[in-house]
């Protein structure tokens, strides 16, 4: 069985777990760890997991609420770190001489860890070589798409065949036009290497949409920018479903245990 929750999710720190189990053998890996050490224990017992039950850390990019602790983190509990070389070229300053183990992935060349296979794949965002991932446990099958700022045929294409996906809605267009936000940072929110906008989160999801996509996430939420009736109305509009059918993962909350397939 394959499941996922999440520790937080926005700008302040995004951390997603995913666990892949198979008898008594179980995979488990976080994708981002953009809180500090102490508050990413904390939210990982909140799930009932402990750091040392990890296998690997996956990061997506070197913005702060992604990177956080991660090479510290990972550093402490003896993990690996996965991203690519544009990160870890990006992230230079952060590892110290009690460096984690890094160990560099590539968009479309898949690897495994543990029960898990993993496909990295890239998406246009402002950072030196953002990665985006699918992970499967052989059966049940979850995209992630956050922290990108359009929607393109590649993209769209490695999401095909999920059945459960994280998807980006960071803000509502009108919202973010009407915020307090200087225009520069409006700019490159709004910008084809920003952030994802709740129409164009339900643009990409009309074109992944199929019978066996039983799980739907908006992350990454703008607090000033989006609400979650917002966000859930956008996406359940293009699944003919309810708010309630479409899941959200919280800032302060995370999401709890949710599983990929079923």
């Amino acid at each position: 069985m394959m499941r996922f929750a999440f520790l937080g999710s926005g700008s302040e720190g995004n951390s997603l777990l995913i666990e892949a189990a198979d008898g008594t053998t179980v995979t488990r890996v976080l994708l981002d760890c953009g809180f500090g050490i102490r508050e990413t224990a904390r939210r990982l017992e909140r799930l009932g997991v402990a750091p040392d039950q990890l296998d690997a850390v996956l990061v997506t990019h070197e913005h702060g609420d992604h990177v956080g602790s991660a090479y510290a983190f990972a550093a402490r509990h003896k993990l690996p770190v996965h991203t690519s070389h544009g990160t870890w070229l990006a992230t230079s300053h952060m590892r110290g001489a009690d460096a984690a183990d890094v160990r560099v992935c590539c968009a479309d060349h898949a690897f495994e860890i543990g029960g898990l296979q993993i496909r990295p794949y890239t998406v246009p965002h402002d950072a030196r070589e953002p990665l985006q991932f699918v992970l499967s446990d052989g059966d049940a099958v979850l995209g992630v798409l956050t922290d990108a700022g359009m929607e393109t045929p590649y993209v769209t294409a490695r999401l095909a065949g999920v059945h459960a996906l994280v998807l980006e809605c960071n803000h509502d267009r009108e919202m973010l036009r009407n915020s307090a936000y200087p225009y520069s940072l409006k700019r490159r929110i709004g910008g084809d290497f920003g952030h994802l906008a709740n129409e164009v989160a339900a643009s990409i999801l009309s074109q992944v949409a199929h019978t066996q996509l039983t799980r739907v996430v908006a992350a990454h939420l703008s607090r000033q920018n989006n609400t979650r009736e917002l966000a859930a109305g956008a996406l359940a509009a293009v699944l003919g479903a309810t708010l309630d059918d479409i899941l959200i993962a919280d800032q302060d909350e995370g999401l709890n245990w949710q599983r990929v397939r079923g």
